[in-house]
């Protein structure tokens, strides 16, 4: 094996400043396509950079996603329209894409009024559409009724709206889960969906906390559908 490297060696330094660029460049694009012949360094720096072309190519969908749903879903115009009659802006440059450590696909900041929206928890431009409404439910309902996010009761009601008019708990959305029901699936979804985001409360202090706190206000909030008419 020795010999053969120093005869490999040899044949490399025996070739001309040409033909070695030409090997050295068909070598790299062979060790980063294949991953073969690379050192731990070169593997730690070629998944560093594997890793940030898929951000920057999740990011970019999301971000072309978001635009043309402003545009073009009546679900997003519509709370757009309304949260700006309740003094909320919502525009692209408050809705950033940005990369989330939490298994969510988005957020709300009441702090500073901005929705975030996860383009790696991100399945598709349809579920960011329902991210956009679940998040702008949130705004609406913070500009509106004044949230006290640390009161359970409070959170449990405006995640039982934004779950139930968001389209987030359709039948569709929920086979895409793993959960098929029938009777009253909406409902159970909404639910469950609910407690699961009251559990991250710091004011929760157990599941069954978070339980109560939802089915206290569940039936007044399920039927407060404002600003829509009806349950989208």
């Amino acid at each position: 094996m020795a010999d053969k490297k120093d005869e490999y060696r040899k044949q490399y330094e025996a070739l001309g400043s040409e033909d070695r660029g030409l090997f050295d460049f068909w070598l790299r694009k062979f060790k980063n396509t294949t991953g073969l012949l690379l050192t731990p360094d070169e593997q730690t720096r070629r998944q560093q950079a594997k890793e940030q072309a898929q951000d920057k190519k999740a990011c970019d969908y999301c971000e072309k996603w978001r635009n043309e749903l402003f545009k073009t879903s009546p679900l997003v115009t519509f709370m757009a329209e309304h949260l700006r009659n309740v003094g909320f802006a919502a525009t692209a440059e408050n809705m950033p894409c940005m990369k989330c450590d939490e298994m969510r696909s988005g957020g709300f900041s009441p702090g500073d009024n901005t929705i975030q929206l996860c383009y790696n928890r991100l399945f598709g431009k349809g579920h960011l559409e329902t991210t956009m409404a679940h998040e702008m439910i949130h705004a609406y309902d913070q500009q509106s009724f004044n949230i006290d996010w640390y009161n359970l009761e409070h959170h449990a009601c405006t995640e039982i709206r934004a779950g139930s008019l968001s389209g987030d708990c359709t039948w569709f959305q929920e086979l895409m889960r793993g959960h098929v029901g029938f009777l009253k699936h909406h409902q159970v979804c909404v639910k469950r969906r609910a407690v699961l985001s009251l559990l991250a409360n710091p004011s929760c202090k157990s599941k069954r906390h978070a339980e109560a706190a939802v089915n206290k206000v569940f039936d007044s909030c399920f039927t407060d559908t404002r600003p829509f008419d009806e349950i989208y």
